[in-house]
């Protein structure tokens, strides 16, 4: 079992397949990222993602979702999943949607039941100019078709001030007829993304507006949720807010990363690194890598900011871009 020193039972595990994407949305990606470029830093094969998760398993990990950039793109990502279906863990994908008409069978066969879409807009133009990519059907065709094949679909809206705000009762509204379940995200600062306290649609200012609009109705919160879960009387799917920037929830966190280099963050937020890819190539223990990770991760948010975002100068904080992390 990976215990932190606060006893926070880590049991769950991201990998970032890639930081490639077919999209450019700029909370994620740097803004000055040059047109055309891809970023390209050195991975993990398939075969060492699978020893790596070998280890991960045998140390008590229970569930694995895979990310990226956007997991799909990368060539191998077929094997990838096949492979990790062997465990006995509850294998998830977070993806943009763009691909996942070509993997359905994929993920029924390696028992994948639960995808999350980033999805920032419903309105096309607005999609547009967040992800620099006219694919907004294509995406939302695909969303369909996942529920259609008996899917639970997350739509993952980050929310941005005077940019998407206003498009928060569409999404609710959307789940009046359809089982979604939307989780508006604050924005958070990430190398490169231009982040500022000002931007921050805070969870506080997101129930709101929507009780301005909707009676609903808040649902149980489970000891490692990320997210607080709301739903409207009648409506198929449910609401939920990640508040990462007003309302921190680290107290229950289970969650460590490994980017798509190998290199292991025990908090999205963190400034230490653990390199297990050079560990494994080098034929050592990575188990002793990952629990002294674990051993070193703070109470909260990485230890570099508070909860007090109004306040947080991001020109301070320490970390890679979010693309280069994994979702």
């Amino acid at each position: 079992m990976l215990t932190d020193k606060f006893n926070r039972v880590h049991d769950y595990l991201r990998i970032s397949l890639t930081d490639k994407c077919n999209l450019r949305c700029s909370y994620c990606n740097p803004v000055d990222m040059p047109k055309g470029y891809f970023a390209s830093m050195p991975r993990m094969t398939a075969e060492e993602i699978d020893r790596i998760v070998s280890v991960f398993v045998k140390e008590g990990v229970k569930k694995i979702r895979l990310t990226g950039g956007e997991p799909l793109v990368r060539k191998d990502a077929r094997e990838i999943i096949e492979r990790l279906s062997e465990y006995p863990v509850e294998l998830a994908i977070s993806t943009n949607g763009f691909l996942v008409h070509e993997y359905l069978d994929t993920f029924k066969l390696a028992g994948i039941k639960s995808v999350n879409v980033s999805l920032d807009s419903l309105n096309r133009e607005v999609f547009f100019s967040i992800t620099k990519r006219d694919e907004f059907n294509r995406i939302r065709d695909n969303i369909h078709l996942l529920l259609k094949n008996n899917f639970h679909v997350k739509i993952n809206m980050v929310v941005m001030k005077n940019i998407n705000d206003s498009e928060l009762i569409d999404f609710v509204r959307w789940t009046r007829d359809f089982p979604l379940h939307v989780r508006f995200i604050e924005f958070m600062p990430f190398t490169g993304n231009q982040w500022s306290g000002e931007k921050v649609f805070s969870y506080y200012e997101m129930l709101q507006l929507i009780s301005s609009n909707f009676d609903f109705m808040k649902l149980p919160d489970e000891k490692h949720d990320t997210a607080k879960k709301y739903f409207v009387p009648d409506h198929k799917g449910t609401f939920s807010f990640i508040s990462t920037m007003s309302e921190p929830f680290c107290v229950g966190c289970n969650r460590m990363r490994l980017t798509a280099d190998g290199k292991m963050k025990n908090c999205l937020f963190s400034t230490n690194e653990a390199d297990i890819l050079s560990a494994l190539r080098n034929g050592r223990d990575i188990v002793p890598l990952i629990k002294h990770c674990i051993s070193e991760k703070k109470e909260s948010l990485g230890g570099q900011f508070s909860s007090i975002y109004e306040i947080v100068d991001a020109s301070k904080i320490n970390n890679r871009s979010m693309i280069n992390i994994g979702g």
